[in-house]
């Protein structure tokens, strides 16, 4: 007779000084232009055992936008793109994690952007795991997706007099998540 035994499901919290939520774009069809955002919150429930049964949610501040330009991040907060006085965070809540291999994995959830909640699909890559100088348990992540911003009712934009637009639909996500195991 064997008997098994199954590791509990471990809360862990985003560490938010050392995580961040980052975007690209492309600018007048010819450059891309990157900028961040502070993750404000998260929490993430894992089930070493079977990381199907995990989950995670997670929190945006909209208002941290940051792409080094302070022009540009105020008309972002503006009503022509996050309105982040009336929408202050975007939300994500994992409805399914599928493992790709022991390093890799592939997560669904509902994106909230603007009153807007949209299915996306990221792709999750695990970077590691340690303990720190306070003997604090952490582990690293790496997620990425695109999405179309049009779907969440980001819909500013401006004609370029030689064709095309000031800023396209697709907008590339990388999220870098630091975390913290919860005692």
């Amino acid at each position: 007779m064997t008997t098994e035994t199954r590791q509990a499901v471990s809360t862990w919290s985003i560490d938010s000084p050392h995580s961040s939520a980052e975007f690209a774009v492309k600018h007048m069809m010819v450059t891309t232009v990157k900028g961040r955002f502070a993750i404000a919150d998260g929490t993430l429930h894992i089930d070493p055992d079977d990381p199907t049964r995990s989950r995670v949610e997670a929190a945006i501040d909209v208002a941290s936008v940051d792409t080094g330009v302070a022009d540009r991040d105020a008309h972002l907060r503006s009503d022509d793109f996050f309105n982040a006085e009336r929408y202050p965070r975007f939300t994500f809540k994992s409805t399914s994690i599928e493992r790709v291999d022991d390093a890799r994995g592939r997560m669904t959830g509902d994106l909230t952007m603007r009153d807007v909640t949209r299915s996306v699909v990221l792709d999750v890559e695990f970077e590691g795991r340690g303990v720190d100088a306070f003997g604090k348990d952490r582990a690293g992540f790496v997620a990425t997706t695109k999405i179309n911003r049009k779907d969440f009712g980001v819909n500013w934009n401006g004609a370029i007099e030689a064709g095309g637009v000031v800023v396209s639909d697709a907008v590339k996500i990388t999220l870098n998540v630091a975390a913290v195991r919860q005692a």
